[in-house]
């Protein structure tokens, strides 16, 4: 076998169709657009016409907005974070905060809010930093004899340092 030998497989790759060669092709003339209209040109968009008509998306009224300066929560759970203490990753003894987190791949920036829910049950006792705790979770942790430290990550755009 030689280097020029090698081809590949018969019907390994589709020829591409060649358009307006001829009436033998198949698709000679009109080259499969049919005859004339808006449709055999170039440069059609008529995704949301209705035939002259108003079309819905300019029937029906606008709602809401998004607001640009949304900052989403990363949820961590008491089902979460008692997995990892029983699968030996967290010491619940240590602070459990936002580097540790990152390490363990929980969240994805050190500069993610973290807000952490009562979903589950925990029985490990322990101290955790987080950007915020719903007041369910704050109490239970609290029963058990940790503590939930709650850090403000949001920094003052005007101050210099």
């Amino acid at each position: 076998m030689n280097l020029n030998d090698i081809r590949d497989n018969k019907n390994a790759v589709k020829e591409r169709k060649r358009i307006g060669r001829g009436i033998g092709s198949g698709t000679g003339k009109t080259s499969g657009k049919g005859h004339k209209g808006q449709k055999a040109r170039s440069g059609v968009a008529i995704k949301g016409f209705e035939g002259g008509q108003m079309p819905i998306h300019r029937r029906l009224p606008k709602r809401g907005f998004t607001n640009i300066n949304r900052s989403p929560f990363v949820e961590l759970n008491f089902n979460k974070i008692e997995e990892l203490i029983s699968n030996k990753k967290i010491d619940p003894k240590k602070i459990i905060n936002s580097s540790l987190l990152l390490e363990l791949g929980v969240i994805k920036k050190v500069a993610s809010k973290v807000k952490l829910l009562a979903k589950g049950e925990i029985k490990s006792k322990i101290n955790i930093e987080v950007s915020a705790a719903s007041m369910s979770a704050k109490q239970i942790i609290e029963k058990i004899g940790g503590t939930v430290t709650v850090i403000d990550q949001k920094k003052n755009k005007y101050e210099t340092s």
